[in-house]
């Protein structure tokens, strides 16, 4: 329909252009026709020509006019054409507004049926309101956030049980190294040291880092029977023993101090057991000074194997 009164309207306005036109161009058209007559000799013009001139003024006045008439009744129409044609734009855009207004509001209604069919199916399992429900939630959070604090809490608890337990490891090892360390060093000095009483001291330093040492002990006892201590040496030894009953080196260091008390049997029993735990205390047995009193003895002699002693 709007194309319609549209082609009509553009119809209408052609036809006036058109006899418009004609109008302007029928002047020009008759005044070509005038200036191509035939003049006389003398140069007058007809009497016909004569009176088109007279007449001329009248009918231009009347064409002007009528010109002037459609001009205007063109620019009414025009104006009448824009005025309808902004009205059917502002009525389509008002039409596509209403329609999206449409669309806007049952949207906003389906949402609304949607949540009240949610809350009603809500409703109808158990969870009365929606305050039920965040209270509910509520309560399930705080159990979980309890739950998951207490297994935390005692993850903490034991892994800082486990690191506490591990520093101590590490600083129990670390004294034990710088124990050893100090210890292997008196070792080494001793083992330098010509002078016995002196290698009773470093063997005394051994002993106040590592009580009951068995190696300290004996090697102590050794000392002492070199400066004539035999009951001390005696003393040490049974230390040795009371820990470690079968200590060869204990027991080879006992029967010379057995053997520097006048105790031949006790000596040569310790003896005994000394060689059979170490063939070579059978050797040191053979060169050893402190044996000299036993060496005429069939049985010590049996144990030492019948050879010639070894040169000290």
């Amino acid at each position: 329909m709007f194309r319609k009164a549209l082609l009509q309207r553009l119809g209408r306005v052609g036809g006036k252009v058109g006899v418009l036109i004609g109008c302007l161009m029928l002047p020009l058209a008759v005044q070509a026709q005038t200036s191509q007559a035939p003049e006389d000799s003398q140069g007058a013009p007809r009497p016909e020509a004569q009176s088109e001139i007279e007449k001329g003024p009248v009918i231009s006045q009347f064409r002007e006019n009528w010109i002037l008439g459609e001009l205007r009744s063109l620019r009414q129409d025009m104006m009448e054409y824009r005025n309808e044609m902004t009205k059917q734009v502002t009525d389509r855009e008002l039409e596509v507004a209403d329609k999206a207004m449409g669309y806007a509001t049952n949207t906003v209604t389906y949402f609304f049926y949607l949540i009240a069919g949610a809350a009603s199916i809500l409703a109808l399992v158990g969870w009365s309101t929606i305050r039920d429900l965040k209270d509910n939630v509520r309560v399930y959070a705080e159990k979980e956030m309890s739950r998951l604090t207490v297994e935390y809490e005692s993850r903490l608890a034991d892994l800082e049980k486990e690191l506490r337990k591990k520093s101590l490891t590490i600083a129990e090892n670390q004294e034990e190294i710088e124990r050893t360390n100090e210890i292997h060093s008196l070792w080494l000095k001793a083992s330098k040291e010509p002078s016995y009483k002196e290698k009773i001291e470093l063997y005394d330093r051994i002993l106040e880092l590592r009580p009951d040492d068995p190696e300290a002990l004996a090697w102590k006892a050794d000392a002492a029977l070199e400066l004539g201590e035999q009951r001390w040496a005696l003393s040490l030894c049974d230390r040795v023993l009371e820990v470690d009953e079968d200590n060869s080196h204990a027991l080879y260091q006992r029967a010379c101090a057995w053997t520097g008390l006048g105790e031949t049997d006790n000596a040569l029993r310790d003896l005994e057991q000394a060689v059979n735990q170490s063939d070579a205390l059978r050797q040191h047995a053979r060169a050893e000074e402190m044996f000299q009193p036993l060496r005429d003895l069939p049985r010590f002699q049996a144990l030492i194997g019948g050879e010639e002693p070894l040169d000290p």
